[in-house]
C-alpha cells in the first residue's frame, strides 16, 4: 500500500519487493554513494527503473578522517596520548622516536578511484605538500574526461580533473600493476565494490607498494583487500601502515590480528558520517528534481552495466 502510488522513492535500503508493488515508480534516489548493497534485488536486476545516488557528499569528511588516520600514525600520536593520560612530560621517549617523524611534503598520494572523495582527498593533500597521481577505470584522456560531473560540495574537489600530475586507467591486473609501480607513498583506495574490484589488492599489488613500504587507506569497503594478504603485508613489514574505516568481515571479529597491530588504525565505517550527511543528500536530490522537471539530464545516474 505504501509503494502502491509513489513515483519517486528516496531511500537507503527499503526498496518494493517487487516492480508489480510500485507499478508508478520512476526514480529511485538513494542516501547512499554506492549500490553496491542492492544490487541482487529484483528492483535492481529486473527493471529500468532510473537510480540515482548520493554520491558527492561524502568528500570533505572524508578527506579529513584520511589525513587525520596518516596523521596519526606518522606522528606518532597514539604514543602522545599514553603520555598525556600518564602525565608524562618525556619528549625523548624512545617509543615516540619523533625525530624519525615524515612530513608530507613531496610524499606521492596515489589515488585508486579519482571520483568525489578522490577528488577531495586529493585537493587537501596537496595542499599540505604532496603530489597526486590518480587511477580510474575508463581513461580520462581529454580534458573533458578529466571534469567531475557528478554533485559537489562548493569549494570542494577538483572540478576540473587538474590536480593529479599524471593519470591511469584500467581493470585488469597490468594496468593496476603499472600504476602501482609508479612511487606511491601513500594509496588512497576509494574505487566502489564490484565484480571486478573484489580483491583487487592482494599478495602481488601490495607487494608492488611494499617497494616504497608504502601506507594505505581503505575508506571504500573492505572486499577490494584481500585481508589476509594484507595482515601478512603488515606483520611482515611490506606495507608501512594502514587504515581502514572497512573490513572484510564488517564487523571485524574480534579474534582478528587487525586490531593489535601497532600499525593499523581501524574504525567501525563512519568516516563518511556527519552533521552535514542529510542536509547534502537532499540537496542532489533537489538538484535532480530540477533537472526532471525541465527535461535535463540527472547527476549520479548509476550504470547498471558498470555496477555504480
Amino acid at each position: 500500500e505504501i509503494f502502491k502510488d509513489i513515483t519517486i522513492l528516496v531511500t537507503l535500503s527499503a526498496l518494493p519487493p517487487q516492480q508489480s508493488d510500485a507499478p508508478k515508480l520512476e526514480l529511485i534516489h538513494f542516501f547512499s554513494a554506492g549500490t553496491n548493497h542492492v544490487q541482487n534485488h529484483p528492483i535492481y536486476k529486473d527493471t529500468d527503473i532510473t537510480l540515482t545516488t548520493s554520491s558527492g557528499i561524502h568528500g570533505p569528511q572524508i578527506a579529513e578522517w584520511v589525513l587525520m588516520t596518516a596523521l596519526v600514525q606518522s606522528h606518532r600520536y597514539n604514543t602522545l596520548y599514553e603520555m598525556q593520560k600518564k602525565k608524562n612530560w618525556d619528549k625523548n621517549d624512545t617509543e615516540g622516536d619523533y625525530h624519525k617523524v615524515r612530513d608530507l611534503v613531496g610524499q606521492r598520494l596515489g589515488v585508486l578511484g579519482y571520483g568525489s572523495i578522490g577528488r577531495q582527498v586529493a585537493r587537501v593533500a596537496k595542499a599540505m605538500g604532496m603530489e597526486v597521481i590518480a587511477y580510474t577505470a575508463s581513461p580520462k584522456d581529454t580534458p573533458e574526461r578529466k571534469k567531475d560531473v557528478g554533485f559537489i560540495v562548493p569549494h570542494t574537489g577538483d572540478p576540473d580533473g587538474s590536480i593529479p600530475s599524471a593519470w591511469y586507467s584500467g581493470l585488469d591486473k597490468p594496468s593496476l600493476h603499472n600504476f602501482l609501480s609508479q612511487d606511491i607513498d601513500m594509496l588512497l583506495v576509494s574505487v566502489p565494490l564490484t565484480p571486478q574490484t573484489k580483491h583487487f589488492l592482494s599478495t602481488a599489488e601490495l607487494s608492488i607498494l611494499g617497494q616504497r613500504h608504502a601506507f594505505i587507506s581503505n575508506i571504500a569497503r573492505g572486499q577490494i583487500v584481500d585481508t589476509p594478504a594484507l595482515v601478512s603485508a603488515l606483520k611482515d613489514g611490506t606495507l608501512r601502515g594502514a587504515a581502514l574505516d572497512v573490513t572484510d568481515p564488517e564487523p571485524l571479529p574480534k579474534d582478528s590480528e587487525l586490531w593489535d597491530l601497532p600499525n593499523v588504525t581501524i574504525t567501525p565505517h563512519i568516516s563518511g558520517v556527519g552533521q552535514a550527511y542529510t542536509e547534502r543528500a537532499f540537496q542532489v536530490l533537489e538538484v535532480n528534481l530540477e533537472r526532471r522537471m525541465k527535461g535535463e539530464k540527472l547527476i549520479n545516474v548509476v550504470r547498471r552495466d558498470r555496477g555504480y
